[in-house]
């Protein structure tokens, strides 16, 4: 029997997300295998999941790294991606990400996010993610204009970034390092649109505050 191994491991933290998961699933592309990260959730997430052929992984730190890094962990595909399990984010939108690290072209490929409808990034979230991303281009030289989550990279490489941020910072400290080791780093636009369910971070004051937060203490950090 010939066993054919995923191209692309796409890593989905997930807390409260089962209403979304199936659409989620649903939409990867042929030869992509997802890893559902539970990050504590109380609803039906996990079985919900199993039932879509994902893998199921159990991280019980909270936070928005603390579960993208297990998945990381979890991990062995040559390539691995990262997407929101929210279905505010479409995971066919992956593929050009993983075309442009698999050609070669980039190291860290980010997917820029453009709303399909106004209602779909908060003005709160929008305006803080502005600010962040100039003091991002700031700091690593990269033309970057997006801190979004949807990403991809080589798992080695990514694993050898050694990340220490469990909280909100996770993707910015991914891209801080990635510029201290000179990586190729590509931005390319990705749809998206309102999530499904109550939002935890950006669709809340308080979450973007947080965010920020832990984003501007690595930040800070960077400038030392």
């Amino acid at each position: 029997m010939i066993v054919t191994l995923p191209l692309v491991d796409v890593v989905l933290p997930c807390l409260n997300e089962e209403l979304a998961l199936p659409w989620v699933l649903s939409r990867l592309p042929a030869g992509y295998r997802a890893i559902v990260v539970d990050n504590g959730s109380t609803d039906d997430s996990a079985n919900v999941a199993r039932r879509f052929g994902a893998r199921v992984v159990e991280e019980r730190r909270k936070g928005f790294g603390a579960a993208a890094h297990a998945g990381l962990l979890s991990a062995t595909a040559p390539l691995v991606a990262f997407c929101d399990a929210d279905a505010s984010m479409d995971p066919s939108d992956l593929a050009p990400l993983v075309e442009a690290v698999e050609s070669g072209a980039a190291d860290l490929a980010l997917g820029r996010r453009r709303p399909t409808t106004r209602s779909a990034w908060p003005p709160h979230a929008r305006f803080a993610n502005l600010v962040l991303a100039w003091r991002l281009r700031r700091a690593t030289g990269f033309d970057l204009h997006d801190l979004g989550p949807m990403r991809c990279g080589r798992r080695e490489d990514l694993l050898a970034l050694d990340l220490k941020d469990r909280r909100s910072g996770y993707p910015l400290e991914m891209v801080l390092r990635a510029a201290d080791e000179e990586w190729r780093v590509v931005e390319l636009d990705t749809s998206y649109s309102p999530r499904v369910g109550a939002s935890k971070v950006t669709g809340t004051i308080r979450g973007t505050f947080g965010a920020i937060s832990d984003m501007s203490r690595l930040l800070r950090a960077a400038a030392r």
